[in-house]
């Protein structure tokens, strides 16, 4: 019995890795910004406003890993990547939109509550390097 309770809660626990992983990614959902962005960090994510380029940050952006586009380009004026786990295979969003000569920048978590300071850190790397390159 304790063994087929130990089989159950491991394919429970596979299928779960299997649903966040293999959830698509809606850009109609995902590749959308709030109309006020400020400098702070959220408890599933963070907001900054520098200034900077967009066309620079996308480069640092794509060089990260796990990191791919989900929707938007530098023509556009705006792009949302999707930033994985190592591990987990969490996906996290981030939306870069150039404003003029400023960048605002909205990165959050799809699943659970709290991201531990994740998306913060990587923005907030992001911006240590985009600050090396002028």
């Amino acid at each position: 019995m304790v063994r087929l309770a130990a089989i159950v809660v491991l394919a429970l626990a596979v299928a779960l890795l299997a649903c966040i992983r293999l959830a698509p990614s809606d850009p109609a959902r995902w590749h959308r910004m709030p109309e006020t962005i400020t400098d702070r960090d959220l408890e599933g994510g963070a907001m900054r406003r520098v200034a900077g380029d967009l066309a620079a940050l996308d480069a640092i952006a794509r060089a990260t890993p796990r990191t791919r586009v989900l929707a938007g380009s530098v023509g556009e004026g705006m792009i949302t990547y999707v930033t994985r786990s190592r591990i987990m295979g969490f996906p996290d969003y981030t939306t870069v939109r150039q404003a003029g000569d400023m960048l605002e920048i909205f990165a959050r978590l799809r699943f659970g509550r709290s991201d531990l300071g994740v998306n913060a850190a990587r923005v907030d790397g992001w911006l240590a390097r985009l600050a090396e390159t002028r």
